[in-house]
C-alpha cells in the first residue's frame, strides 16, 4: 500500500515536471524568465494544498531562471521564487472560497506587486518595474486563469464520477 506521503511527493514531482515544461513557454520580457511555469504550482495549491503548491511554484520559477541562465543572479531569483511561493499559498487559501477573487488578486500580486518590490534596489529601480509590468501581468493572468480552468475541469470530472457511482 502506498502511503499518503508517497502520493503527495509523487504528485508534487509531476507538477514540478509540468512547471519545467511551462518554463520553455516564454512571454517576451527583458529578463527572459517570464513563462508559463507557475500554472502547475497554482493548480497544486488548489488540489494538494497551499504548502505543496507554494513549493511547486517556487521550483517552477527556479527552473525557468536556470534555463535562462539566472540573468538577475541566483540570490535575486531566490527572492522571486519565495514571492511565487507566497502568492501560490495565498491562491491555495483563497481559491477554495472564491476562485474568481483569487485569480484577480494573485494576478495583481504577481504582475504588479512582485516587480514593485525591486524598485528600491539600485540595480533595478523604476525602469525595471516599468519594463516588467506588462509581460508579468500577461503571464500572471495566463498562469492563474489556466490553473483555475484546469482546477474546475478536474473538480467537474470528480463530481461526474461521484454522480455516476464510479
Amino acid at each position: 500500500m502506498i502511503s499518503q506521503k508517497t502520493k503527495m511527493f509523487t504528485l508534487m514531482g509531476l507538477f514540478i515536471a509540468l512547471s519545467a515544461v511551462g518554463a520553455f513557454i516564454k512571454v517576451p520580457s527583458p529578463t527572459g524568465t517570464v513563462a508559463l511555469d507557475s500554472a502547475p504550482g497554482f493548480v497544486a495549491a488548489l488540489l494538494l494544498g497551499p504548502g505543496p503548491g507554494a513549493f511547486v511554484a517556487a521550483m517552477g520559477h527556479l527552473l525557468t531562471s536556470l534555463f535562462a541562465g539566472f540573468p538577475m543572479t541566483l540570490p535575486i531569483h531566490i527572492i522571486v521564487a519565495l514571492e511565487m511561493a507566497v502568492f501560490a499559498a495565498i491562491y491555495g487559501h483563497m481559491g477554495k472560497g472564491n476562485l474568481v477573487a483569487a485569480v484577480i488578486i494573485v494576478s495583481l500580486l504577481n504582475g504588479v506587486i512582485a516587480p514593485a518590490t525591486f524598485i528600491p534596489m539600485p540595480q533595478f529601480g523604476l525602469a525595471f518595474f516599468t519594463a516588467m509590468l506588462v509581460p508579468l501581468l500577461v503571464a500572471s493572468a495566463a498562469n492563474v486563469i489556466v490553473s483555475a480552468l484546469v482546477y474546475k475541469a478536474i473538480v467537474g470530472i470528480n463530481r461526474a464520477e461521484i454522480f455516476q457511482g464510479k
